[in-house]
């Protein structure tokens, strides 16, 4: 076995997850995805794809009738020049981050991550050999904050690849247009790639004149050394179906779709069907889950107000809330004692980043808010018997 792969760190969040799944009594928050279902007409279009014998390869960077529906997503979003040339579907977002790592990263090569962030942007990184450095947000009274100074400091000609993740998880933290604005400049004068992962950008509650998070597509050029990895995952309600796609300059797509063929060759063509029907109703879908996902997280945010245990801020973005224990606290064995003692399941902090020690995320994408109430309630009778 490879060094690299002996030395990854198991998930801190399967391994809290694998303590207390199997209990009927354990509210589970753990994970990042919905407990609702994807939408009938969308599940139908796969079902009639397969009935239609649908079930041999397709094409490496996917189905031509799809990427040109997400060139028409990304264009209605964010203008400019992305055409289904600069697109490559993927076996969902993580696989598109994998694939952009490998196009970009040499083993030796500097990595710069903007941390706390999901562990697996980390590890690719890890895997592939590469020196990986950290730029960490900074709490201030529960929220999360970018030291941009210090991240465009940290950015050198010896950097080959930044890695930002905004909306964030599992912070909730957003890139604004000017932080935005500062790194791409930075990062056209070193010479730096920027690898953008903004798989929740449509799930924005900052600002209501805007579909979306600011994107780096919506300030980029064509040729700008950036790919931006997106999901059906959370928007569409989508998480297990592992689809996704990769935007990116016109003159790596080829390379990309080498890539693919020698990783999964394809995704599966009646999965890609049901991508297209997500898009082409995209109204039908997005617009009802952002809105109950903004319902979600105030609830929760009112339900945990005034508990003085705990500090948090309300996330901009995305679909968790970050919350702290006051005090000096192993947050993976608060994590796992939840689960035990109050059938409460929340991830570790310290899955995210060594800086996130003692911090829990929740989950708050669920289709029942009695349910967030109850599992506010769990937590703060199990506070108070500390």
């Amino acid at each position: 076995m490879r060094q690299a792969v002996e030395q990854l760190q198991a998930s801190k969040i399967r391994e809290l997850a694998n303590a207390g799944m199997g209990r009927s009594d354990v509210l589970a928050f753990w994970f990042g995805e919905s407990d609702e279902v994807t939408p009938e007409f969308i599940r139908q279009a796969a079902i009639d794809s397969l009935q239609a014998g649908e079930t041999f390869y397709s094409h490496n960077l996917g189905l031509a009738v799809l990427r040109e529906a997400i060139s028409q997503e990304m264009l209605q979003k964010h203008g400019g020049t992305i055409s289904s040339q600069r697109i490559a579907v993927t076996s969902g977002g993580v696989n598109a981050l994998m694939l952009a790592m490998q196009a970009l990263v040499n083993a030796g090569d500097e990595v710069v991550v903007v941390t706390p962030v999901w562990p697996n942007l980390t590890a690719q990184t890890q895997i592939l050999g590469a020196q990986l450095r950290t730029v960490s947000l900074e709490p201030v009274k529960g929220k999360w904050v970018l030291p941009l100074d210090k991240l465009l400091d940290s950015i050198s000609p010896h950097t080959r690849l930044l890695v930002i993740n905004s909306p964030n998880n599992p912070t909730g933290w957003t890139l604004s247009r000017q932080e935005q604005q500062a790194v791409l400049d930075k990062c056209r004068t070193t010479g730096t790639w920027i690898l953008a992962d903004e798989v929740y950008e449509n799930l924005y509650f900052l600002d209501s004149e805007n579909r979306c998070a600011p994107s780096f597509l919506d300030i980029a050029h064509a040729d700008d050394k950036l790919m931006v990895a997106h999901s059906f995952s959370k928007s569409f309600l989508m998480t297990g179906w592992r689809l996704g796609w990769l935007v990116m300059p016109p003159q790596v797509t080829e390379h990309i779709g080498k890539l693919i063929e020698f990783n999964t060759s394809c995704a599966p063509v009646f999965v890609q069907r049901a991508g297209v029907v997500a898009l082409q109703r995209a109204q039908e879908v997005t617009p009802q889950v952002v809105a109950h996902l903004k319902t979600c997280r105030n609830t929760l945010a009112q339900a945990l107000q005034g508990m003085p245990q705990i500090e948090f801020a309300v996330p901009d973005g995305g679909l968790y809330l970050f919350l702290r224990l006051l005090g000096d606290h192993d947050d993976l064995q608060i994590a796992k004692r939840l689960v035990a003692e109050a059938g409460l399941g929340l991830a570790p902090g310290s899955a995210f980043a060594p800086e996130s020690q003692g911090w829990l995320r929740w989950c708050f994408a669920s289709k029942e808010l009695d349910r967030l109430r109850l599992g506010a309630e769990r937590l703060q009778s199990w506070l108070s018997k500390l």
